[in-house]
């Protein structure tokens, strides 16, 4: 068992996200969007929108090869990136939204840019930032099947020390066909949520979701001990409000920014709209069919 840090007071947000929807007998509501997309300022008018809705904000770092990611986040990936991103825009939108309201915010990048701005002073800006957590989903929270690649293993440790350092929840996305062992390892190493995909594949995806999705949430929530988040493949406020029956949160990305791409002259209030939707989505729970 890895021993961790306590929570940061930013830390302590996602906890009291989570604590008020589960009062609510639903999922909190997690709305994605990169950061600088569609541009800088447009970009920050929809989130301070979207908090109205939502009960945590996860800014995405916009990286050139997001692997995991559809192409509706990699073209909004990539306009940001034309757009002038700088790794500084993540740490001043997170400090602007923390201090305007009480919607739980987290981060989620790929590796490579955090390896490239320095693990420790990303960690560290992100918790001063007001950052509850951090998910880096292309990199594995254990060594459990990476045991031969020594780069991979020392970035998941480098991460680790620094994440914990700065008392940063470490959020982690399982990967497919994950054994109940690792499982458990995961939940040793992984903090304030673990994120299971409702759908195979990459983001955006426009399928039904999988019907054995509410007991691989059952399963890993029991494995880990962890509150678990739902999220590449919610496209709809029917789904999540089927997801939020049983999860802990319900994450929505492409949908979001499908919408605000169809509207570029009113992208954030297009954004607004979308999480008003999606907020009512998760208020009226489905239960899982029997």
């Amino acid at each position: 068992m890895t021993t961790s840090t306590p929570p940061s007071w930013s830390a302590a947000g996602l906890d009291h996200a989570l604590a008020r929807s589960r009062a609510e007998q639903r999922a909190a509501l997690g709305l994605y969007l990169p950061v600088g997309y569609p541009t800088r300022a447009a970009g920050l008018d929809a989130l301070h929108l979207m908090a109205k809705h939502a009960d945590v904000l996860q800014l995405g770092v916009p990286h050139t090869d997001p692997v995991l990611d559809g192409p509706v986040i990699r073209r909004a990936a990539a306009q940001a990136l034309d757009a002038g991103f700088r790794m500084r825009d993540l740490f001043d939108a997170a400090t602007e939204l923390t201090a305007a309201g009480t919607t739980a915010v987290l981060a989620m990048s790929y590796w490579k840019p955090i390896e490239a701005y320095g693990p420790r002073a990303f960690a560290e800006e992100l918790a001063a930032s007001g950052v509850a957590g951090v998910l880096v989903p292309d990199l594995p929270e254990t060594e459990t099947e990476t045991e031969t690649a020594t780069d991979t293993a020392t970035a998941v440790v480098t991460w680790q020390r620094a994440a914990r350092a700065a008392g940063l929840h470490t959020s982690t996305l399982i990967p497919p066909r994950a054994s109940d062992a690792h499982l458990a390892a995961l939940g040793s190493v992984t903090s304030g949520l673990i994120h299971v995909p409702a759908t195979p594949g990459l983001t955006g995806a426009r399928r039904p979701l999988s019907p054995y999705l509410p007991h691989l949430v059952r399963r890993v929530r029991t494995l880990t001990g962890l509150p678990v988040a739902v999220g590449i493949g919610i496209g709809t406020p029917d789904q999540a409000a089927q997801a939020s029956a049983y999860a802990d949160s319900v994450i929505v990305g492409s949908a979001v920014i499908r919408r605000m791409h169809a509207q570029p002259g009113a992208a954030a209030v297009t954004a607004a709209e979308a999480a008003r939707d999606f907020a009512e989505g998760v208020r009226r729970a489905r239960p899982p069919a029997a």
